[in-house]
């Protein structure tokens, strides 16, 4: 092979080498792009990552944060998470009122969890007797992993 053509070939070769090497984002670094650009699924997602320490070193604060962006926006399951966070006192401060509201908007989309949490599910009325507080405590205690995961599963 001539010399000129394998210097063309070698300098093609390098002039390509960088972009070969360079590495795919992380989820984490996808997600973070989305959700500073205000994508509500990003922010869920990025909140949901903080939370679990999936991708990211946990950060209940920095979670809740995130989380709570995505449910002004109107995101379902990341406003009944942020209703759990205040609930559980997990990244903010306990607050039953702002947990409340929450779970209010939630129910209010037709969440079938909020509406069982806020003992407003038609389907129970007239049921067996029910406590309603501490279903209220159990669930703001598992929500927030099931929902992060759920959240994460998301595409």
């Amino acid at each position: 092979m001539p010399k000129k053509i394998r210097f063309i070939l070698l300098a093609l070769a390098l002039a390509l080498a960088p972009q070969a090497w360079a590495e795919e984002p992380t989820a984490f670094a996808v997600a973070q792009q989305a959700a500073d650009q205000g994508q509500a699924a990003a922010q869920a997602k990025l909140g949901a990552m903080y939370l679990l320490g999936n991708g990211v070193d946990k950060d209940e604060a920095k979670a809740a944060e995130w989380l709570l962006k995505a449910a002004k926006q109107g995101y379902l399951d990341a406003q009944v998470l942020v209703a759990a966070l205040f609930d559980s006192g997990v990244g903010v401060k306990n607050d039953v009122k702002e947990a409340t509201y929450w779970y209010e908007k939630a129910a209010a989309q037709g969440h079938t969890a909020a509406l069982a949490i806020l003992g407003k599910n038609p389907v129970a009325a007239g049921g067996v007797a029910f406590s309603y507080q501490r279903m209220r405590l159990s669930a703001s205690k598992q929500i927030p992993g099931e929902y992060a995961k759920k959240i994460l599963l998301t595409k």
